[in-house]
């Protein structure tokens, strides 16, 4: 059904998620008395005295101009309580949510103990918001007996249901990963929309307004506010939070880039308001900076890259666009150019920099595509790349891997989504040469409800890639994963139908680390 439907009957419908409205008691009259807080909470960015406390006020939360049916500014309070009934607040102030962040408000909580949870709330209007929980960071040099994270991506609101979130929720993680596409910015239109689930009904998101009303139907879902409420977050993104397989300032097909560079910045924007993340903001480049370290106590250290804002032309383009290709070597010369980056090269020297002084047990690179590399290879013909992945940039992913071997950080495990399908590889030091040492352990997350590539065509390239122990493309979940000082654990968890909303849990297979032996083995 779509939802472009008028605006009391969209307020109907998505105002049946939250609690009934509350007549306002201050401030200017919103759409006479919407409950305020249709889009639920979140919390991120955990550090050992707080964390980034985040909602939007929205009273029509599609509003055709982005702003969710509000206009003035909204004063709001806001409390952390050290228990469920909010007995004890620990920590409490004021906000003020205003249009020019499409009422959406971020709260750096400071002044909390380490390594607890916490629970918080919004009042405004005098109505008061869903109750969400975060714990803090364990102190820089705490000893921490165990982690559990869930990790996503990749959830095209139209093909299917987040039921796979509220599995994530019933797990009660201690941090949930989001590794791109966490919208579409795209609808699925003539014979392809048949198969709808269910429809954004608004056009290819390319304004500010266009960008943000996805997030915004995305916040209305149940599950993933649930998800949300139960555990704080880290986040990146991918490239459908923009444009399907951008590259840095280059769009995926002919267009202009000044308005495209332009089109991105509404989209980063969008992304802020939308993400419960420190203070970030686009800048006079048109950038906005995401990407961060987040200690957990002596246990784990958490690189969360950006892995498309900075990146170069995508290789052997064709009418200045960047979309992937799958092409040997002799068609696409400026592969192996050893200019090209994929994170750029600030943030690679970041990285390193943060890889050389890290002394935790485990170092978990969340980023966005599949790092270890696929060879396409039939006999008589060149072997062949797709250009998309890090396969398009492997002069950077040879620096990546000669630091991981030079560095030596204890325990490197690369996380990655964006292919809709689960990956259990060896990042090796010289993805060409299936002897070379292995570096760094990775794991790749299939999508909440996005369909996978061909699992046939896959598999057929497999016997060339020794270094994959691990490929499925037909299920939809995510990964959950346990962490000890002595072992990582990981299960990939698939539902039973994306397109049913109480679809089923089971785990397709388990695989473990063993801290100071690169490599999964199977359970």
């Amino acid at each position: 059904m779509s939802l472009l439907i008028p605006s009391l009957n969209r307020r109907a419908l998505i105002g049946g998620l939250a609690a009934a409205p509350v007549v306002l008691q201050f401030g200017r009259a919103h759409a006479g008395g919407a409950y305020l807080f249709p889009l639920g909470v979140a919390a991120g960015d955990p550090w050992p005295d707080g964390f980034v406390i985040w909602t939007r006020l929205a009273a029509d939360p599609i509003a055709p101009d982005g702003f969710g049916g509000m206009s003035g500014p909204v004063d709001l309070l806001w409390e952390v309580s050290a228990d469920e009934t909010f007995t004890h607040i620990a920590a409490g102030g004021s906000a003020t949510a205003d249009a020019s962040s499409a009422h959406a408000v971020h709260v750096e909580v400071q002044g909390l103990r380490p390594g607890r949870p916490y629970w918080y709330r919004f009042t405004a209007a005098g109505q008061q918001s869903p109750v969400g929980t975060a714990r803090t960071a364990p102190a820089p040099n705490a000893h921490v007996d165990r982690l559990r994270l869930g990790v996503a991506s990749c959830s095209n609101w139209e093909v299917g249901h987040f039921s796979a979130y509220g599995h994530m929720a019933d797990e009660a993680p201690d941090l949930t990963l989001f590794l791109g596409d966490y919208i579409y910015e795209y609808s699925r239109t003539g014979e392809r929309a048949a198969s709808n689930v269910r429809n954004y009904g608004f056009e290819e998101a390319t304004t500010l307004a266009g960008y943000r009303n996805r997030y915004a139907l995305h916040r209305t879902d149940a599950d993933l506010q649930r998800l949300h409420a139960a555990a704080a977050c880290l986040v990146t993104w991918d490239d459908h939070e923009v444009l399907d397989n951008y590259s840095g300032i280059w769009p995926n097909k002919d267009a202009e880039t000044v308005s495209f560079v332009q089109r991105r910045a509404s989209a980063y924007q969008a992304f802020y308001e939308a993400m419960p993340i420190r203070r970030t903001r686009v800048d006079a480049m048109l950038q906005m900076p995401i990407y961060k370290r987040i200690r957990y106590g002596q246990l784990a250290e958490f690189y969360m890259l950006d892995g498309r804002q900075y990146r170069s032309r995508g290789a052997c383009t064709v009418e200045g666009g960047a979309r992937g290709q799958i092409v040997p070597n002799s068609q696409c010369s400026d592969r192996l150019d050893p200019s090209r980056t994929f994170l750029g090269f600030d943030q690679e020297t970041w990285l390193y920099d943060g890889l050389a002084r890290t002394d935790a047990r485990w170092n978990i690179l969340g980023q966005n595509l599949v790092m270890a590399g696929l060879r396409f290879e039939n006999r008589g013909d060149e072997t062949r790349y797709w250009t998309d992945t890090w396969d398009g940039f492997p002069a950077a992913r040879d620096r990546m891997t000669r630091a991981l071997q030079t560095l030596k950080p204890k325990n490197p495990v690369v996380l990655a989504g964006d292919y809709h399908s689960f990956w259990t590889n060896d990042v090796l030091l010289n993805s060409e040469d299936e002897t070379s040492p292995v570096v760094a352990t990775e794991f790749v997350g299939t999508s909440i409800t996005s369909g996978g590539p061909p699992y046939d065509g896959l598999m057929g390239a497999m016997h060339a890639n020794p270094h994959i122990k691990f490929f499925d493309s037909r299920v939809r979940g995510y990964i959950s994963i346990d962490v000890t000082p002595d072992l990582m654990t990981t299960r990939y968890q698939q539902i039973s139908d994306p397109r049913d909303p109480r679809a089923a849990l089971s785990t397709l297979n388990t695989w473990v680390v063993e801290s100071g032996r690169p490599g999964a083995q199977l359970a």
